[in-house]
């Protein structure tokens, strides 16, 4: 069957665009794999002729789509967390929200100074612009689980700081679920004072200690998978 010479490049364009992986500019970690770009582009390729194949009607826009589908299908949830993490880089610039990432985890730290005031679980004024971005961001991607976990520093006694860092791990989630997010993909933990990433003998380590951590997972059965060739 023929498709035309406009078609194809098209579809090779997309194509491409699936299969390159560039290093973020604000991630200071390496890649650690092309096979995500590599099973992503040629995905992309096969879902460009099917799609093709399969819309009689408009074969470009057929092609094109086709590619989309075909790139997260041939890069599995890899492919998918790639495009999320742009994503969420691109809407945390410049919010004080740090995104990380490791194999097929994405992490949140939110920083003390724009969550919650010292020793209250409401939401600070200043953090619901990046909670909404979130939102938004949790809406478009909804294939990984949201887990919402509260620290504090460790002043004061240890049950005062479990319980207050639940509180503010929950007042998150209410607040996400309020905004449209599917409250079944939500989980909340509070961690007090445990796993502090700076020291508490100071002001300013106490101040990076008090944070907020949304932790992104694959639901069940979406881990990713590589075709077999």
């Amino acid at each position: 069957m023929f498709i035309s010479r406009r078609l194809i490049i098209a579809a090779t364009a997309v194509a491409l665009l699936a299969g390159c992986a560039s290093q973020n500019p604000y991630d200071t970690q390496p890649p650690s794999s092309n096979k995500t770009a590599k099973y992503g582009g040629l995905g992309a390729l096969a879902g460009a002729a099917a799609g093709a194949l399969i819309s009689h009607d408009d074969r470009g826009k057929g092609a094109l789509i086709g590619a989309a589908v075909g790139a997260a299908a041939g890069g599995g949830y890899g492919y998918y967390a790639d495009k999320q993490e742009a994503e969420l880089r691109r809407s945390m610039q410049g919010t004080g929200v740090q995104v990380q990432r490791e194999g097929d985890q994405i992490k949140l730290i939110m920083p003390g100074n724009i969550t919650f005031a010292t020793d209250s679980s409401d939401i600070a004024s200043n953090f619901y612009s990046p909670l909404n971005n979130l939102a938004n961001s949790f809406k478009q991607y909804n294939q990984n689980s949201i887990e919402i976990v509260g620290y504090t520093d460790s002043t004061g006694s240890r049950q005062h700081n479990m319980d207050l860092s639940q509180r503010r791990a929950q007042s998150v989630s209410n607040y996400l679920t309020s905004q449209g997010v599917d409250g079944s993909r939500l989980s909340t933990r509070g961690a007090g004072p445990d796993q502090p990433i700076a020291s508490n003998a100071n002001s300013e380590g106490r101040a990076q200690n008090r944070r907020v951590e949304v932790n992104l997972r694959p639901l069940p059965g979406q881990q990713q998978s590589q075709p077999q060739y």
